[in-house]
């Protein structure tokens, strides 16, 4: 079969690229297209347009993109209708990936979407379009079957695929091993999670760098976005250079002590390692972001930690709490009381037990796959 594979960012590559490799064990004949990246190549896919010609974030870049972002969906209309595929398979990405869903059910294609997007918490009336032009939903979430329940929208629920992605590589420290592969002083160390988009970086790391540079005792590691070369990340750090290392985010956290992590999928990576953190973001501005959470946001919490737990288990400085002090206040409540430390591991511990078992893309996989024989 043919399957049309559609993902806009770093997870979105992971997740689908290991979907893929999934969908080929079952399916022999299968062909796969679409927009993404390295990950999903290396599994297999032809990539036509990659994730990071396509990572528009925040109100203004879209505007200044605008062009582009057209075209993008005009080529990716005119490709899918020649390819004709079996299965549009559409990766969380909701800006462009709805858009696109709303494209195949006019064409008679079927679609698939992966990884739901996030309306439960931003944007919640764009479940109707869910519901209107999408055959499937696989949701990865534990809570969202029953966020769509109440729109009378069953879902596929197979489990979160990061168990997958972060078991398969997770290993027992061996930091002699580690210090060296990546000529890094026998020092703890002190991972920085500052995001993959160049918007979030430049606004977070600054901040991110002099809070550690608070704690001697420590070194800071950059877990570089894989769409990012050193010449984006030096203006940031003139005074020292810290030291960027790519491909090894979940071999940084689990030689870490603690970790600076920018909201989004990272929060829940760092959990799952286990590792004590700090989450951080702000983009917009704090009156645009007010208004925006005022009337869109509907969660008490925005990491994914928090939200599935129900309760606050990491600190969240978002927007205008995101300060020097406020970030320094937090690291010292992990590393100066062993008691509220215990407290969020023991969080993570409930966390785990939520999400369930691995093998989620696995399952994912194989309902794909039995639905369009069906």
């Amino acid at each position: 079969m043919k399957y049309y594979v559609l993902a806009g960012e770093a997870s979105g590559d992971l997740h689908a690229s290991n979907l893929i490799k999934e969908i080929s064990l079952i399916d022999g004949k299968a062909q796969f297209r679409g927009f993404g990246g390295d990950l999903m190549e290396n599994a297999g896919m032809t990539v036509l347009k990659h994730y990071r010609d396509m990572a528009f974030m925040g109100i203004v870049p879209v505007i200044m993109n605008f062009r582009t972002i057209q075209k993008n969906f005009r080529f990716c209309e005119e490709d899918m209708l020649a390819f004709q595929p079996d299965v549009l398979i559409l990766v969380d990405y909701p800006g462009f990936n709805l858009r696109m869903a709303k494209f195949a059910k006019a064409k008679g294609i079927r679609t698939f979407y992966y990884i739901s997007p996030k309306i439960w918490a931003w944007k919640e009336e764009r479940v109707h379009k869910v519901k209107a032009y999408v055959d499937d939903m696989f949701s990865i979430l534990p809570f969202e079957a029953e966020f769509y329940k109440k729109y009378n929208y069953p879902v596929n629920y197979v489990g979160n695929p990061l168990l997958d992605a972060i078991l398969e590589k997770k290993t027992a420290p061996d930091f002699p091993r580690f210090w060296a592969e990546n000529s890094l002083p026998e020092k703890p160390v002190l991972a920085l999670l500052p995001g993959s988009r160049k918007g979030e970086i430049s606004v977070l790391l600054p901040t991110m760098l002099a809070a550690a540079a608070q704690f001697p005792e420590f070194q800071c590691v950059i877990a570089g976005a894989p769409n990012m070369g050193i010449e984006f990340y030096q203006p940031f750090m003139p005074e020292s250079k810290v030291p960027v290392v790519w491909g090894k985010t979940y071999e940084i956290l689990t030689h870490s002590r603690v970790a600076i992590v920018s909201s989004g999928t990272a929060t829940l990576e760092t959990a799952i390692m286990n590792v004590p953190q700090v989450v951080v973001y702000q983009l917009t501005p704090n009156w645009l972001f007010k208004y925006l959470k005022k009337f869109f946001l509907k969660t008490r919490w925005v990491s994914l930690v928090n939200i599935i737990l129900g309760r606050e288990a990491v600190a969240e400085l978002i927007q205008s709490d995101f300060t020097l002090k406020n970030v320094i206040d937090e690291l010292k409540k992990i590393l100066l009381d062993p008691e509220n430390e215990k407290r969020m591991l023991t969080d993570y511990k409930d966390m785990m037990v939520k999400l369930g078992d691995a093998g989620a893309s696995k399952r994912a996989a194989v309902l794909m796959v039995n639905k369009l024989k069906k």
